[in-house]
């Protein structure tokens, strides 16, 4: 259990590390994902000036986690509350990037086709403006995309956030930002609690899957 929920929340969190700008906007929000099953999974995300938070809100699961982004140094720590545990890596050591439109940053919403074919699982895919849609009351700018493996969708940019409140795949996956609340985040909530100690990661990377 421990070593799946570590996965997962890598998964989600390094993806959102190696795309998204030093964010200008700071905000706080829930974050509703749709697996192809139709199953959600709901997160809380906390988005700082150079860092981000993203912490399970799954009460059933076994270990509940929290991984916290550095944007300026590229790395991530993962809280590991039950365990009063951390893990640190660099951000390019991943064990998989799935989410396709995840959250990324654009200078110019009206005209964000360039940033978003910068990422690097988006080089060689195309994009195009589909116009402007209301997303949970808020004002949006539509995408829609194909990136460089062919897999195509849609997403949702908030002009004030510069940030995807919504995304969509063809294939039924997808996800969208609610409750936003605009304003400055604690700096405690990109810190290591006190009395946590970290974790061996050589250790539970030898141990059989």
């Amino acid at each position: 259990m421990l070593r799946s929920m570590t996965r997962y929340l890598c998964i989600v969190a390094l993806s959102v590390a190696s795309n998204v700008a030093i964010a200008q906007t700071e905000f706080s929000a829930d974050v509703v994902t749709t697996k192809q099953s139709g199953s959600s999974v709901e997160m809380k995300l906390y988005l700082g000036k150079d860092k981000m938070r993203i912490e399970s809100l799954d009460k059933a699961r076994e270990n509940q986690g929290v991984g916290i982004l550095n944007f300026s140094t590229q790395t991530v720590i993962v809280l590991m509350k039950q365990q009063q545990k951390y893990m640190e890596m660099p951000a390019a050591q991943s064990p998989g990037q799935r989410l396709m439109y995840n959250f990324f940053q654009t200078g110019d919403v009206e005209n964000a086709c360039g940033d978003w074919q910068t990422l690097a699982h988006n080089r060689g895919g195309t994009c195009r403006k589909v116009g402007h849609e209301t997303v949970n009351g808020r004002n949006t700018v539509k995408y829609e995309g194909t990136n460089s493996k062919g897999e195509s969708g849609y997403f949702w940019l908030d002009p004030q956030l510069r940030f995807p409140v919504k995304w969509q795949e063809k294939d039924g996956t997808g996800g969208e930002l609610r409750n936003i609340l605009e304003g400055p985040q604690p700096a405690s909530l990109f810190q290591v609690p006190a009395g946590y100690t970290k974790f061996d990661m050589g250790g539970m990377m030898q141990q059989p899957h």
